[in-house]
């Protein structure tokens, strides 16, 4: 980029002017004002300013504009968009050419290729189909807080410089799934690039690369408690986390504090140290450039000896050798624990060296065997599961018991010492099928079945960090189809999220989904066979997860011809459905996060790729058409801290619709993942959101979800907004007026 000069600086605010202008297409001029970006950008300007500073002004400019009107983030994100497009080759394959020809400066000339061998034949093999099958106008349809997190973290660099567009990205995950299957690349490029679906973080950070460790998810157990089982287990996650996935263990059977320890005759310093030492490895990982840190997820049984010092783990005050924060803690939780708590029943205590076995069985043998030992003695965390709910309802319950979940606890998956469980996931993108004011429920089933045909495909694809990952995987091939924008859904179709329209249109989405996803997994089966341990399992004895729940799924698909099929060719993935959080991949498409309602309206975000304001769209539409919206509208809804509950002027129905989080009943959160349970063969990452909890309120959320047959009990408990909505400033003397709409000439945009 040149710097300016007397005579370049006319031209470049001429070029800035048409493409501030361009980028307004199809905007709400009503509100939008291209002149206000210029001279606003204008008034920025500094000596030695480059054009890509000026680009990024402009483009800044506008996004702190979007608590005005969202078409605002719309046009920063074009105008950045457009900037990148400037810097980067249009073709796909020349780009991909460049990332396998890449050399890494401080090595010397020493080849560094960032796409492997096999992928950049795969491309140059098909590469005018593939450079004419992208439609690099879709880049300019992000909004400007997704493009960002796109353009941080996603978007591969050469020499610290992003060479990827967009849509270059989407097209090489496609083909790193692939390969040269022409026909399902394009399908799926179009698909993620219209937003129906994205993958998961993994698999958009490592697809096509010299290392395309593209599951996310993955799940270990400790072999034993010896030094040499513990230190194997390390390593394993270590080597796992290095590429960009998030790993849990069960550590149930590591003996507790002060047990005897016959080999050295001396005493086990119990979970602490160990857990301090996984702690520290996860810390020390980084997940490639900065991308994110490693993150494990430690998982405990409530019998446990140790149990007091494990949920302290993450406390802020006490000894500092006893803390290990940056570790994730989960309760591994029989029904017996619920049970003897809902009786007010003591609760024994064991060292699992003298009470051995009490994490390898479940239900009644659990039971047994507790009750047999137990005469031989007289903080948003922790993570809850259900270990009796998961395993009476796993279609791997042939394989083993199941110890534990994942990092975010919506994978429930069998592991052992020789087998460390794998998921693959990805997210559908409600919002993308709804459809002149109607779900789309045949969209969403097909969708449904080339996403599930992806993962499927991405379980060969993928490279394994240990060879138990492999082994594993490919036995039981199981997948993870999740959802974003459940609440965006029921904002444009009108349905107050408590209302008993959303409660039926939510079992319909997720029945939809289940069937999708076992029809593609029988149409594999019937390619290539079904997976290796389907002998035994639940559907292979006709019970699919609404049999296992006693559930009766209702007439919107053709369930006993679907069952016929499955008797007759089998599965090709042991499980299929399960809901992840969608943290960052549903900001990126412009999406509230998984099935979560809105935290509030109107917010700042901030993430390693900035701070970003965010207002939800659905509202100011719906106060648009209703001629309410204006800037005294914008500053109430700032000082109601983005709630409208107390705003005088909003009707009713539209304060219905547009409720928080912490305006709707935690019941209603737990009813709707209770009744979309017996579609989702693993389970919910369930957050839930109380303001100021009591004792009394948690437990009696605790058993309502644990009654209601819920896998994950708890994912985080939320006791105030997950982001601040009160970022801003406001304009107080203009809530007095009346003003009937924006002055789009203001020189004051009233935020910062």
């Amino acid at each position: 980029m040149t710097r300016f000069s007397s005579e370049a600086k006319d031209y470049d605010l001429k070029k800035l002017r048409d493409t501030v202008n361009q980028a307004c297409y199809g905007l709400d001029l009503n509100y939008v004002d291209p002149n206000e970006i210029l001279n606003k950008t204008i008034a920025g300007l500094c000596p030695g300013m480059t054009t890509a500073e000026l680009e990024n002004l402009a483009a800044e400019t506008a996004a702190c504009l979007t608590t005005r009107h969202p078409d605002f983030a719309t046009l920063a994100a074009r105008i950045a968009v457009s900037k990148l497009h400037s810097e980067t080759k249009e073709r796909f394959s020349e780009v991909m050419q460049e990332l396998h020809s890449y050399v890494q400066p401080n090595t010397g000339g020493l080849a560094a290729p960032m796409v492997s061998d096999l992928f950049i034949d795969n491309v140059m093999k098909h590469k005018d189909e593939l450079d004419r099958a992208i439609v690099h106008e879709r880049d300019f349809e992000y909004q400007y807080f997704g493009f960002k997190t796109l353009e941080h973290s996603y978007l591969l660099r050469m020499n610290g410089k992003v060479a990827e567009r967009p849509q270059h990205l989407l097209m090489r995950v496609a083909v790193g799934i692939h390969g040269d299957d022409i026909e399902r690349v394009i399908e799926s490029y179009n698909l993620m690039s219209e937003k129906y679906f994205t993958h998961a973080s993994a698999t958009l950070f490592n697809s096509g690369t010299t290392r395309p460790q593209v599951c996310s998810c993955y799940m270990t157990c400790l072999r034993d408690d010896s030094v040499e089982g513990v230190f194997e287990a390390l390593t394993t996650c270590a080597r796992i986390s290095r590429h960009t996935s998030g790993v849990a263990v069960s550590i149930s059977n590591h003996r507790a504090k002060g047990s005897y320890i016959p080999e050295t005759n001396g005493r086990a310093p119990g979970l602490v140290p160990m857990l301090r030492t996984f702690d520290v490895a996860s810390r020390y990982i980084d997940q490639g450039a900065g991308k994110r840190p490693g993150t494990f997820n430690m998982f405990l049984e409530p019998w446990h000896d140790d149990i007091f010092d494990f949920l302290e783990l993450r406390k802020n005050n006490g000894k500092e050798e006893m803390r290990a924060r940056d570790l994730f803690c989960s309760l591994w939780i029989p029904d017996l624990f619920m049970k003897r708590v809902q009786d007010g029943a003591d609760w024994s205590l064991f060292c699992p060296s003298e009470a051995p076995g009490l994490n390898m069985v479940y239900g009644a043998q659990f039971e047994e065997l507790y009750e047999r030992y137990e005469p031989q003695i007289e903080t948003g965390g922790p993570f809850m599961l259900y270990k009796d709910h998961a395993n009476a309802k796993s279609n791997q319950q042939n394989l083993g018991v199941i110890r534990g979940s994942n990092l975010c606890v919506e994978i429930i998956q069998y592991t052992a010492p020789d087998e460390v469980a794998v998921c693959s996931v990805a997210s559908l993108a409600l919002p993308s099928f709804v459809r002149d004011g109607q779900f789309d429920f045949s969209k969403l089933h097909s969708v449904t079945k080339v996403l599930t045909k992806n993962l499927d495909r991405i379980i060969d694809v993928n490279y394994y960090p240990v060879p138990s990952a492999r082994h594993s995987n490919l036995r039981h091939r199981p997948l993870g189809v999740g959802v974003q924008g459940l609440a965006d859904v029921f904002m444009r179709l009108r349905m107050p999220f408590e209302s008993k329209e959303a409660r039926t249109l939510n079992l319909q989405i997720f029945e939809t989904i289940y069937h999708g996803a076992l029809e593609a997994s029988v149409e594999l089966a019937e390619r290539f066979g079904p997976y290796e341990t389907w002998e035994g399992s639940p559907a292979q004895r006709g019970q699919l997860q609404y049999d296992l729940w006693g559930v009766k799924p209702s007439d919107l698909w053709k369930w006993e011809d679907l069952k016929a099929r499955i008797a007759e060719k089998g599965l090709r993935n042991s499980l299929l459905v399960a809901l992840m959080p969608t943290a960052t991949t549903s900001h990126i498409l412009g999406n509230n996060e998984c099935f979560e309602p809105y935290t509030t309206n109107l917010y700042t975000r901030r993430i390693v790729a900035g701070e970003f304001q965010v207002i939800c769209p659905w509202l100011v539409k719906e106060l648009v058409n209703l001629g309410l919206w204006n800037d005294r509208m914008k500053n109430q809804l700032i000082l109601h801290g983005g709630s409208v509950q107390s705003i005088p002027e909003i009707p009713d129905d539209v304060k219905a619709i547009f409720k928080t989080v912490w305006e709707i009943p935690q019941r209603c959160i737990v009813d709707l993942a209770a009744d979309r349970g017996p579609f989702i063969c693993q389970s919910q990452s369930l957050n839930i959101f109380v303001a100021k909890p009591s004792v009394k309120q948690l437990t009696a959320m605790h058993f309502y979800g644990w009654r209601k047959g819920l896998k994950t009990g708890l994912y985080y408990l939320r006791t105030r907004p997950a982001v601040d909505a009160i970022q801003f400033t406001v304009d107080k003397s203009s809530l007095a007026g009346d003003t009937s709409k924006v002055d789009a000439t203001s020189k004051d945009d009233d935020t910062r």
